[in-house]
């Protein structure tokens, strides 16, 4: 090869670019490389830091008191299904493991706890029945803070319970109306859920347990409801029978608007039959203690008909009364249009609130002071739950309040009852309007 030709040869070959010396193009190449190939180090400080940042969102996102899960996950569900389609949602999700805890500092206030049936509630905020049907989510609905939780109301046989749709929103008054109609699992099923609770807390904690909730502070309730073509008296007695040796606490529901009759119950010869024979069945119970007994009245209830179950239940030996169910009235505030107000079927929420607290107030007085009644109705803040202490509940229920505001609900409760209370203590207000 001649020396002009090696030297367009060479001249050829690719060069680095001309515009910068050398030693600065080696730089680059350096700079570029470390930078596409991360370091041990940095590669361990990356990814502990999005490990970190993973793990404090979903302590966040599993705190119960959340607001991403009040102000965006609530609303959402609300948003985009039905009323039942979500009510449905809430319990498997429960089921499958994946809810919400609380980690409130407050869930202990010394404050706050509630004397009823010779046992002590941690607070005063308790879940109603309604919401879990079948004791589907027991566990899981005390961890978000709830001091009492009552299941139901359940059948004997299972039932479908009304067609759909049968429950609906009323939005413009955080509200809701229901003709579920005892839609219920039946006393089988349920049973089998509740030996296979205790099964598995018997198994991992060796010792019997210190009550049907399974936690101190807090208690099981079972609210016991009838078949649309049962016998009106013994569906409650088989009830107690097959679930009574599950439940702290026993409830009779013959208040709900949705099954044909029921309400009849409430009236004076036939609820002294069924008290009776309720009584007699939970005595011969085989568990050594024996489940105190509550029936459930409706709001919708005259003054003469209130001092008539009011005597009943002074002489039937039954241990206390939860005032009051859903309301069949349509009170004048209703913001809600016509076409959700004209639904058929139970009212709950804030406009039941005075309806309930009209009743608790007439029972109180033809009761007398130490008998327990429990609040329930329209209960949606601390002030409610207040105003329903010193009308003369012991501790209160909530359940529409619950559905449109998330788990945080018994958490913020404890905190603006805490408020209301002012330095005194729950027990200090109770049957406060009387005194």
């Amino acid at each position: 090869m001649s020396a002009r030709n090696s030297l367009r040869f060479v001249s050829r070959r690719p060069r680095l670019c001309s515009s910068f010396p050398a030693k600065q193009q080696l730089q680059q190449r350096t700079l570029f490389t470390s930078r596409k190939t991360p370091t041990p180090v940095r590669n361990f400080f990356i990814n502990t830091a999005l490990l970190v940042g993973i793990g404090a969102g979903v302590y966040y996102a599993t705190d119960a008191r959340s607001a991403f899960l009040r102000y965006i996950v609530v609303p959402t569900i609300r948003w985009t299904m039905d009323a039942e389609t979500a009510h449905r949602l809430a319990i498997d999700l429960m089921k499958a493991g994946i809810s919400p805890v609380d980690r409130s500092k407050d869930a202990e206030d010394p404050d706050l706890e509630v004397k009823i049936f010779g046992k002590t509630l941690s607070s005063p905020i308790g879940l109603a029945a309604g919401y879990d049907k079948n004791g589907e989510a027991i566990d899981p609905l005390f961890d978000i803070g709830f001091s009492y939780v009552e299941v139901g109301s359940i059948t004997p046989k299972p039932q479908e319970g009304n067609p759909k749709p049968r429950f609906f929103r009323l939005p413009k008054d955080e509200a809701a109306i229901n003709r579920y109609g005892f839609n219920s699992d039946g006393h089988l099923k349920v049973l089998i859920r509740l030996r296979l609770r205790l099964h598995r807390f018997l198994t991992k904690y060796k010792g019997a347990p210190i009550n049907h909730a399974f936690r101190e502070g807090k208690l099981l309730g079972v609210n016991l409801g009838k078949n649309k073509t049962g016998d009106e008296v013994e569906d409650y007695v088989e009830g107690v029978r097959t679930l009574g040796n599950y439940a702290d606490v026993l409830i009779i529901n013959v208040s709900s608007p949705n099954t044909p009759g029921l309400r009849n119950m409430q009236h004076e010869e036939k609820l002294s039959g069924l008290l009776s024979s309720v009584i007699k069945a939970r005595d011969e119970l085989s568990t050594p203690h024996k489940p105190p007994v509550c029936v459930k009245i409706a709001p919708d209830l005259t003054e003469t008909e209130v001092i008539a179950i009011a005597e009943v239940v002074k002489n039937s030996g039954i241990d206390g009364v939860i005032v009051s169910n859903t309301t069949i009235s349509r009170p004048t505030t209703l913001k809600s249009p016509p076409s959700l107000r004209s639904e058929i079927g139970g009212l709950s929420g804030p406009p039941v609130k005075e309806v309930s607290l009209r009743t608790l107030r007439a029972l109180r007085k033809n009761i007398g002071p130490s008998f327990t009644i429990i609040g329930c109705g329209g209960i949606s803040s601390g002030k409610d739950a207040v105003d329903f202490a010193k009308a003369g509940a012991t501790f209160v229920q909530v359940l529409t309040g619950f559905a449109y505001d998330g788990p945080g609900m018994p958490a913020r409760l404890r905190e603006e009852i805490k408020t209301e209370l002012a330095g005194k203590k729950w027990m200090d207000i109770i049957n406060a309007d009387f005194k």
